[in-house]
């Protein structure tokens, strides 16, 4: 059951990324059928990912039945551990994506321009990492 609830919360979030998305290009006169096209496979493919964490952590917890008791509960700890990243690692991508759509169809929405401020200062951080590495 908890999978289901995963998937449907990242399939959720997606849809209402993809239509905050929607309505901003339509606001600022740039609908393209090319980027809602690419947008909808980021989309997809993000589904695709939290649907094979779920298999993965299945996989692992069987695993650890498979090898005894210790091991079980080692392995159902890191399972879950991985689930949970993932999700929460693409809820928060949406949720931050969807507040960038919101500031640009409703520009006096200083709130949400300062969440994704403070939010943008970590992803720059990250860029500069990976740039360095």
């Amino acid at each position: 059951m908890q999978y289901i609830i995963m998937i449907t919360v990242v399939l959720g979030l997606a849809i209402a990324d993809f239509i905050t998305g929607i309505i901003k290009a339509y606001i600022t006169r740039k609908l393209s059928s090319s980027k809602m096209r690419k947008g909808g496979l980021n989309k997809i493919a993000e589904i695709i990912i939290m649907t094979a964490t779920c298999w993965l952590e299945i996989g692992i917890k069987a695993l650890g039945r498979y090898y005894g008791d210790k091991p079980e509960k080692l392995t159902q700890i890191a399972g879950t551990i991985a689930a949970i990243a993932v999700f929460g690692y693409i809820a928060l991508m949406e949720m931050l994506s969807m507040l960038e759509n919101y500031c640009v169809i409703n520009p006096n929405a200083l709130w949400a321009k300062k969440i994704v401020k403070r939010l943008k200062v970590f992803e720059d951080e990250e860029e500069k990492d990976e740039k360095r590495n």
